[in-house]
């Protein structure tokens, strides 16, 4: 038996495409498309406007289906946060933060994350696979409606829309899984299906300078770093990637994804760590490094979590840091952190990932070989 084709992972195209073979007219994949995206009907027989004899063929062929929900929770401040299943005994995390004037999605692009960047728990957690388009798209179907039905909102295109802004800063490197993203960012910036500015649609990478080029060619939305550090030496202790896509590499490769973003700035995320990357000179530094780059600095408050062995900096740093990039022209924010309680801050997600990259596994290799070597632990490192 034939497995049944999921419409959410079909961007407009090739949304035509299907209709195509069902011997249908491409009018059809717009009806599609504005039921599945914008009313969120998964079954055939509600979509009233399809005639019978193609409702049929879709129930025997399709099928509109979003990662399930786990669970479902609410912080104090209003953020709320979804753990869905992707199956073989992994999960993922989505965070929607309401705000006065505009409600953020953050969605996951992978079970868990390769890069393994030191302040960051999910990649603690090892790496199993890339998402699909069904599963990074679902993200955004499933929150958009869950959240109007829980307020009683209208569903259809006049139905107010809760989700304005979407970041692809949940779990993963969304430009290591670049196929099923950029065809997930299409889908939400069609008219027929979720309508986003491109400006409202925000992609955060550490670095993958080929994809960043890639991704200005296929579809540039607004674009944020996760920079970190002020120099190559630091960054390549807090982001192994550095070590691949240096930062003179990754500041040249900022400046060309401006010639076709929709915003005219790159943001600049900054994780900021107490004692590691919060001085004055580093501060300093970054003044320098980015002075090519039309940006802004978003600051960080560091989410800790046992295994980093990291802590925030204190609030008075982080103002001081901020005004020296302040008094040298370059708008910066400080992020005020949100669903702590829930796990759902920055840096916290870290959902049910099976480790197939074993990471957990080699660190307290590791910690124990440290222990067991002490001081001459480096040195065997090194040989080794």
């Amino acid at each position: 038996m034939a497995a049944l084709t999921n419409l959410l992972d079909l961007d407009p195209a090739q949304l035509v495409a299907y209709c195509n073979e069902l011997g249908e007219k491409p009018f059809r994949a717009k009806q599609l498309q504005r039921w599945i995206h914008q009313f969120g009907a998964s079954d055939f027989e509600h979509m009233t406007d399809l005639a019978k004899s193609l409702r049929e063929k879709l129930a025997g062929r399709a099928v509109v289906m979003a990662p399930a929900v786990i669970s479902d929770h609410t912080s104090n401040d209003g953020t709320r946060k979804w753990l869905l299943d992707v199956g073989q005994g992994n999960a993922i995390e989505t965070v929607f933060i309401p705000e006065e004037n505009r409600g953020t999605l953050c969605i996951s692009t992978q079970a868990g994350c390769a890069v393994n960047c030191r302040f960051c728990s999910t990649g603690k957690q090892g790496f199993n696979r890339n998402l699909t388009v069904g599963e990074i798209v679902g993200q955004l179907w499933m929150a958009e409606f869950a959240i109007r039905q829980s307020k009683g909102i209208e569903f259809g295109p006049k139905g107010e829309r809760q989700i304005t802004n979407v970041v692809m800063m949940g779990m993963g490197e969304p430009l290591l899984n670049f196929e099923p993203t950029v065809t997930a960012l299409r889908l939400m910036l069609d008219d027929n299906a979720y309508g986003l500015s491109r400006r409202r649609v925000t992609l955060s990478t550490s670095g993958v300078v080929p994809m960043i080029d890639k991704l200005a060619q296929e579809c540039p939305v607004a674009l944020a770093v996760s920079l970190h550090a002020s120099n190559d030496a630091l960054r390549d202790s807090l982001i192994p990637l550095n070590k691949k896509h240096p930062l003179k590499e990754l500041m040249a490769a900022c400046v060309r994804y401006l010639d076709y973003a929709p915003r005219d700035f790159v943001t600049f995320e900054y994780c900021m760590l107490d004692g590691v990357n919060d001085t004055d000179e580093h501060a300093r530094e970054l003044v320098q490094l980015v002075k090519a780059v039309p940006c802004k600095f978003n600051l960080i408050p560091f989410n800790p979590f046992p295994e980093s062995g990291l802590f925030r900096s204190q609030n008075p740093r982080i103002k001081a840091f901020s005004q020296i990039l302040i008094n040298a022209g370059i708008v910066t924010t400080i992020r005020k952190t949100r669903g702590d309680d829930i796990d759902a801050a920055c840096g916290q997600l870290a959902g049910e990932v099976q480790d197939r990259t074993r990471v957990q596994e080699r660190m307290q290799k590791m910690a124990e070989y440290q222990q067991k070597f002490g001081e001459n632990f480096g040195k065997i490192v090194e040989i080794r």
